[in-house]
């Protein structure tokens, strides 16, 4: 799909990665632009001299590493040389960072016009808020989130990954895709900015519109949902949440004979989507009643057999290993970079002819030299004169382990 597309990814930690990996599954050549110390996810622990940073390894799948000091003459370059045969640059620097390292829009089109710089910033690029740290945790303070996550009543909640710095990615993504797609009409470029604030904002959808038509500020409800009911999770007898989201009249009344309590559905106070809604409370009793009384695997066919939407709450390991994980090649075997080691990494939640197979995340530096050779055309001579000074750190000179290259 966009396997003739070069991406140099100037990112790091997780939301600007996490967009080149989405570019990378969607076929692009992406080449992770590195200090000589590397990216500081490559540190996150567990980190062991054998085992390298989960946090790492999640969001670079199928990149190269290429190290380079963006601070020196000669590095800026080398930098340059590549942004020529590339088709887009992306990063989530500071917005005073780019113009003063000279990877800022007006100065890389002056290089290569069709150029495509997708920015990730935290909450502005100008004002009182543009040099503001913004992190997972603040983005989902500031925009929100936390205060429709949670118990009804309770003390707000984050959501339990990494929201807002993800959104970024995606929409960094997706916007770097679109503007590629441009270029190849026009032969034009584009700057393209995506605030996390932003993305954090845009993605509360109906709960944002419903206060902006007037209506009251959305609260947190728990599992259960705000507009529709029933929709929330019971407990079975066996301890197990079951999620029931039986949305529409006909999965209404299908639940009800489910469970053995036909009449509910023509309960006055459950007749329809309105009186559901404003009688939850004692839906969610009747509905907390019937389902203690069985254990939750009993209800799962029951419930498959009557076609009523459920599920059982999983834990991370045992979504893991839900049966769907293997029909969609939602976790891969991956060969590590040196030897028959092998490790478990999810799979490419894009589907289509030709998918790429996306090798394990590369060692810092490891593909300098080729790409610096295959794409802007450098002899061996005048890689190693850039290696010797300090400029770039080639494969060479990295060692083997992320942990142990980074720490150097």
């Amino acid at each position: 799909m966009l396997s003739s597309k070069l991406i140099l990814d100037l990112s790091w930690v997780l939301g600007g990665p996490f967009g080149g990996q989405l570019l990378a599954q969607l076929g692009a050549e992406v080449i992770k632009i590195e200090t000589l110390d590397g990216d500081y996810a490559r540190q996150i622990p567990p980190v062991t001299d054998t085992s390298d940073s989960p946090f790492f390894l999640s969001v670079n799948r199928g990149k190269r590493s290429v190290a380079i000091d963006l601070k020196s003459p000669e590095g800026k370059q080398a930098f340059d040389d590549l942004v020529r045969k590339a088709d887009a640059v992306i990063y989530g620097f500071a917005p005073s960072v780019p113009k003063r390292l000279g990877v800022d829009f007006e100065t890389l089109r002056h290089i290569n016009p069709r150029i495509v710089v997708a920015q990730i910033v935290g909450l502005d690029d100008k004002g009182e808020y543009a040099d503001a740290p913004a992190f997972d945790l603040m983005l989902q303070a500031m925009s929100g989130v936390m205060s429709i996550t949670g118990q009804e009543g309770g003390k707000p909640s984050r959501v339990g990954y990494q929201v807002a710095d993800l959104a970024g990615g995606l929409y960094l993504a997706l916007s770097t895709t679109a503007a590629m797609v441009k270029a190849l009409t026009t032969g034009e470029g584009a700057h393209i900015q995506i605030s996390l604030f932003d993305a954090q904002v845009a993605m509360l959808t109906w709960q944002a519109q419903s206060w902006l038509g007037g209506g009251p500020a959305p609260q947190a409800t728990g599992a259960r949902h705000a507009m529709i009911a029933p929709s929330d999770i019971y407990l079975a007898a066996d301890g197990k949440w079951i999620a029931l989201a039986p949305t529409g009249e006909a999965f209404w009344r299908k639940l009800c004979e489910t469970i053995g309590q036909a009449e509910l559905a023509d309960d006055d106070r459950f007749k329809d989507g309105a009186s559901r809604i404003r009688n939850v409370g004692e839906l969610t009793q009747a509905l907390s009643a019937a389902i203690a009384t069985r254990p939750s695997a009993e209800w799962l066919s029951i419930f498959k057999a009557g076609r009523v939407p459920a599920a059982v709450v999983m834990n991370v390991d045992e979504a893991l290993q839900h049966p769907l994980i293997e029909a969609r090649q939602m976790v891969e075997t991956v060969s590590k970079r040196k030897g028959d080691a092998t490790v478990r990494m999810l799979g490419n939640p894009f589907k289509y002819a030709d998918m790429p197979e996306l090798a394990y995340p590369p060692a810092l530096g490891a593909d300098t030299e080729e790409a610096l050779t295959r794409i802007a055309g450098y002899s061996s001579a005048r890689i190693a004169e850039l290696s010797q000074a300090g400029v770039i750190r080639t494969a060479t000179a990295a060692t083997v382990s992320t942990t142990q290259g980074n720490a150097a």
